[in-house]
């Protein structure tokens, strides 16, 4: 068993109460299912729980361009009718909405991805868990699929200052086509993504003959697949591609997306994994011993994507859960059965042995493409971001933080676990 300092987990309980719309598929409450539930799984007690700093729009810009930034920090759904041009030129509407608290919400899930990388980097946790980052879709300069700030790419900035080479792995439905785009033309980021691809399925990029250009060309991995793949098929394709991804990339830290939408039965999905074979997934690439961030990512039918991050939460733990689930806030969610367990889905197998054996050796043979570990061009190291301390005395006392933003930072008992306040527990403050 590990010791409980080597897992670092981030989770700010306002990140679950913004709401995209009656109609949207995204529900960010999923998130307060997935920390209850660890909670009541006891899973907190061996993990230190952090309430992530809000990234500040300087550390957004490090990847978005300043003025969409600037643009996400001013949009309020009272005044969106006045920015019309920008609305469109930043793809925010129907698929990318505004609504209350957007910025924030945005801030919270980037600074629990940066906060992450940064204990990795210091290595203070060999493992970092952030469920509400996972974002893939969002681009430099706009919005989309559900995604505004892209979380993955920053953090994988942060770790790039201590690793020459970092993995990123994707097991959404969709394709990690945000992180796959900044990364196009670097050898210092391998991505994989595996994703349905085809029949105008979002965002229609993933081709497994996008494999980036330039320094980056064999560096970008895709692994399309069809509608109904299982979980004997898509375990066994993925272990066979990241033990060589891993082998020949040789990289000093992983950032594992961990989509639940390519669980059977979700919303907008379309393959037929259980909750055991996505978990499978991230079992293997814990494996590896390197440095490793997790974050969540889609997922849309809210109490498999609780039921699936959990197990994974225990599965980082070497936790076996009980199938039963615990009473809980959320436990009316999980009935009738009450089980960690989800129905199989039915969706017809599209994927035949001779699909994904061509599939297996073209991405084995880009691979070998690749020079054995590429020795990348060390940069100077740029400095950990600076954030001045404001001296509170020397501030406007009308614009000094208002109680409501003072009060966020105090850790609320039932936020974090049950039980006496001890002081295992403490809270990383910015």
């Amino acid at each position: 068993m590990r010791s409980k300092d080597r897992i670092a987990y981030f989770y700010d309980g306002d990140v679950g109460s913004v709401y995209f719309g009656p109609n949207h598929p995204m529900k960010p409450h999923r998130l307060c299912m997935t920390h209850h539930l660890v909670l009541s799984y006891d899973l907190h007690k061996k993990m230190e729980i952090y309430r992530p700093h809000k990234a500040y729009p300087v550390e957004l810009a490090q990847f978005h361009s300043a003025d969409y930034v600037e643009f996400l920090h001013r949009i309020t759904p009272d005044t969106q009718h006045l920015f019309s041009t920008e609305l469109a030129k930043y793809n925010l509407g129907e698929d990318c909405p505004v609504f209350d608290n957007l910025f924030e919400f945005c801030q919270i899930y980037a600074g629990g991805t940066l906060d992450a990388a940064c204990r990795l980097n210091n290595q203070l946790c060999d493992i970092a868990i952030n469920w509400a980052g996972g974002l893939h879709h969002a681009k430099k300069c706009e919005a989309s699929g559900f995604c505004y700030i892209n979380d993955l790419v920053l953090g994988i900035l942060e770790l790039l200052k201590c690793h020459p080479r970092v993995l990123y792995i994707d097991i959404d439905v969709h394709h990690g086509d945000g992180v796959e785009e900044a990364f196009y033309f670097t050898d210092r980021v391998m991505t994989v993504s595996f994703h349905k691809y085809g029949d105008m399925f979002f965002p229609g990029t993933g081709d497994a003959k996008e494999i980036g250009e330039r320094e980056g060309k064999f560096y970008a991995i895709n692994v399309p697949l069809k509608d109904g793949i299982d979980d004997s098929s898509f375990t066994r394709l993925f272990k066979t591609i990241i033990s060589k991804v891993v082998e020949t990339y040789q990289p000093g830290a992983i950032v594992l997306q961990c989509g639940a939408d390519s669980l059977a039965g979700d919303r907008l999905g379309c393959f037929n994994l259980s909750i055991d074979g996505h978990a499978e997934c991230v079992r293997f690439v814990k494996r590896f011993n390197l440095p490793l961030l997790v974050t969540g990512g889609g997922g849309y039918t809210k109490e498999n994507v609780a039921r699936c991050w959990t197990v994974e939460t225990g599965v980082l733990l070497d936790t076996e859960l009980p199938e039963e689930i615990p009473e809980n806030v959320y436990i009316k969610y999980f009935g009738p059965e009450f089980s960690l367990k989800i129905p199989n889905g039915h969706i017809e197998n599209l994927n035949s042995k001779s699909y994904l054996s061509t599939i297996k050796m073209q991405v084995l043979e880009n691979l070998r493409c690749i020079q054995h570990a590429p020795s990348v061009q060390m940069q100077e190291v740029p400095p950990d971001f600076y954030i001045p301390d404001f001296d509170e005395d020397l501030q406007n006392p009308d614009e000094r933080i208002d109680q409501h933003t003072q009060d966020k930072h105090i850790q609320r008992d039932d936020e974090y676990y049950e039980g006496d306040n001890d002081n295992d527990h403490q809270m990383d403050l910015p």
